[in-house]
């Protein structure tokens, strides 16, 4: 397929040579600063984004650029009913905003905290494991993650899915705490804490802590290419869905509806 992709870092690389190997055409991409992007726009232009995509003929976008503009991105190019994948993080609070958005215009828009299909699988194993250590008073649980010191926001997108998964099956915990204590936590509060270092893709450990021991689950990615390839296969599955009909536009999707084995 003919894939335009929106923001061209590393990761914006990373994607198109990703593209490339899955047999695809990346037809445009476009940026703020990368000096080699097809398309230069200026900071908060999105119409200019949204022109460039459209013009390239792309069959799907990939998006991955910052927190401060991705909505900017998506409310310019929901409107072309091109099928955008969004990787960009930072946003959560603004999901029912973009799913009306994608109703009222027709458009399709996908996003997850994290591509990765291991991440995905690490959900899945987190919140069994939540199940099972739940039957057990003794055991208290928290989740810390660790990535770059370039890394926007905080804590990550996928520590707080991880949390959710924790939630999930770990019944006496119904509250995230994402802030620094300054009293001792209740008994009901999961703290999600965060480090900032060096170059870390991406570290996330789930602790179950007894007075007799501690159990330590943990994913850690080697790669942003794990991501890429997540990000490029879920496009692909989108595209594909919605020309089957197993997916319907004007929506906002999530892993599960793109990766069903999820």
């Amino acid at each position: 397929m003919k894939i335009a992709l929106v923001g061209y870092g590393k990761m914006g690389h990373m994607l198109e040579s990703t593209a490339l190997s899955f047999g695809n055409e990346v037809v445009t991409t476009i940026d703020v600063i990368a000096p080699d992007a097809k398309v230069k726009v200026a900071s908060g232009d999105y119409e200019a984004v949204a022109k460039a995509v459209i013009e390239s003929g792309a069959e799907g976008v990939i998006e991955f650029t910052h927190p401060s503009s991705v909505m900017g991105n998506i409310k310019a190019l929901l409107p072309s009913k091109i099928p955008l994948v969004v990787g960009t993080t930072g946003w959560n609070d603004k999901h029912e905003e973009v799913a009306a958005l994608a109703a009222q215009c027709g458009g399709t828009v996908m996003t997850s905290a994290n591509f990765s299909i291991g991440v995905n699988l690490f959900y899945k194993i987190v919140e069994e494991a939540s199940k099972l250590i739940n039957a057990f008073d003794e055991y208290d649980a928290a989740v810390w993650e660790m990535h770059h010191n370039q890394k926007a926001d905080s804590p990550s997108g996928t520590a707080l899915d991880v949390a959710r998964h924790v939630l999930a099956g770990f019944t006496k915990k119904n509250e995230i705490v994402t802030d620094a204590f300054h009293s001792k936590p209740l008994p009901n509060q999961l703290h999600v804490s965060s480090t900032r270092c060096g170059s870390v893709p991406g570290t996330h450990t789930v602790y179950f802590d007894s007075p007799a021991d501690t159990i330590e689950l943990t994913h850690t990615a080697r790669s942003r290419q794990g991501f890429a390839s997540g990000a490029v296969h879920a496009l692909e599955n989108l595209k594909r869905f919605l020309d089957e009909g197993k997916l319907s536009s004007g929506k906002l999707y999530g892993m599960k509806d793109v990766f069903p084995e999820f």
